[in-house]
């Protein structure tokens, strides 16, 4: 596939995709705020200069946290941009930054609505997070002369296959990268055989994130009020987990054991309450503010924003979209707050840091819900062996970070040789 391919590709599905954003918005208002921006047309005040980061959703949000404070402390008079893609993304951004950096959706990737977004914000330099990847977007870039990195970029085995039957397409938008921050050697390997430039290993962002203070103190008041009770924490859940783990977890924890079951995304709140009411369980939910009582099987985080205050309050963290052929979610926030974790067997999007978490005692893999069960019940039934992990967890945590330096020191040069092109420009 090439890239008019693509795009006539893209003019064919944007109808589909004008309705798929519809359907969406009724079920979160937050994709019907500025639709008009995901065709290009914005509105923008001036500013000296732009620095543009790309974050699609909510994990590459946070991860984006180290970055986005390096580049302020670095350049304090830069605006800073913000794109997402998703609601919960952006709703994420604002509960982290209010209104200390611009937000805004990055346009579908059709050539003259992603022009469109770069003539009006002029960004320095674009940073994408992970692996959102962009022909039209990165080619638009290069025709402008606009650096886009890729920072804290991840290829799973099976992403890099995808990509791989694309060569003529994947490559061309690699070589166009003006450079690539790799989280692991593994990672870097896949992107150079798909033809990237200029890659370079720099770690983990993830490992840069401190657990907030406050979300600390607020798992800690919960644990008190709640007294001894274990606590057994279903983290980021995904569609169809619920279903899979909580009838073997009831059937076999403890009675006194209460689950704090937090799915990933928001818009499945209220369906997952119904799965646990099809079960027979009363399930107290957080968006009330009420703390569940002695007899309250489950306790529903229905809430934004306070992961890490779960992380504090368990005994024992079950991290989810590991248990489908998901590609699991980050397991290093809970490791960082000293929770112990367990993981089930897919967690290939989160490969190295799980193999090193494994190997350093911050976790534990099951294979499946039986063995799940069997080894939270041991945990519970284990005080030093949850202690032994959790202090291990708060170890791996710290000797893996420094990644937000190794990226500046990728960007920095970059971002100098394009405000000294941009300030020529302007002087001639």
């Amino acid at each position: 596939m090439n890239r008019i391919l693509y795009t006539l590709i893209w003019l064919v599905a944007l109808p589909a995709v004008l309705l798929r954003l519809a359907w969406r918005a009724r079920r979160e208002s937050g994709y019907a705020c500025d639709v008009a921006q995901r065709l290009g047309f914005f509105r923008v005040e001036p500013a000296a200069s732009t620095l543009w980061i790309h974050a699609v959703s909510v994990g590459e949000t946070r991860a984006a946290q180290p970055l986005i404070a390096a580049l302020r402390h670095a350049h304090p008079d830069a605006r800073i941009l913000l794109t997402q893609t998703t609601a919960t993304g952006r709703a994420t951004a604002q509960a982290l930054y209010g209104d200390t950096v611009a937000l805004a959706w990055l346009p579908w990737d059709l050539p003259w609505a992603q022009r469109a977004f770069l003539r009006a914000w002029r960004p320095a330099i674009g940073i994408l997070m992970e692996t959102e990847l962009w022909p039209n977007l990165i080619a638009e870039c290069r025709h402008l002369g606009v650096p886009v990195v890729l920072a804290n970029a991840r290829l799973s085995e099976r992403s890099a296959r995808r990509y791989a039957r694309m060569p003529a397409l994947t490559g061309a938008m690699l070589q166009a990268l003006s450079g690539i921050a790799a989280q692991t050697a593994a990672d870097a390997t896949r992107l150079n055989a798909l033809g990237a430039r200029n890659v370079t290993i720099t770690g983990n962002l993830k490992f840069d994130l401190s657990p907030a203070p406050d979300q600390l103190a607020l798992g800690q008041r919960w644990r008190a009020a709640l007294g001894a009770r274990p606590v057994v924490l279903l983290a980021s859940t995904r569609d169809g987990e619920e279903v899979l783990l909580l009838p073997t977890l009831q059937a076999q924890l403890p009675g006194d054991v209460l689950i704090a079951l937090v799915p990933r995304h928001p818009q499945r709140f209220d369906e997952v309450a119904g799965i646990v009411a099809g079960y027979g369980l009363r399930a107290i939910r957080r968006s009330e503010n009420e703390l569940p009582g002695d007899s309250d099987p489950v306790w529903l985080g229905d809430s934004m924003g306070e992961m890490v205050a779960w992380y504090a309050l368990a005994d024992v963290a079950v991290i989810g979209g590991s248990w489908l052929p998901l590609g699991g979610q980050n397991l290093i926030e809970a490791c960082a707050a000293g929770c112990p974790v367990v993981v089930g067997p897919h967690m290939f999007n989160f490969a190295q840091a799980t193999d090193d978490a494994l190997a350093a005692g911050a976790a534990a893999r099951a294979t499946g819900p039986e063995e799940l069960a069997s080894m939270v019940v041991a945990l519970l039934d284990d005080p030093q062996a949850r202690r032994r992990m959790a202090d291990a967890g708060r170890a791996y945590a710290a000797l893996h970070r420094g990644a937000t330096g190794r990226c500046i020191a990728l960007i920095e040069p970059l971002l100098a040789t394009r405000l000294e092109q941009v300030a020529h420009d302007h002087r001639r």
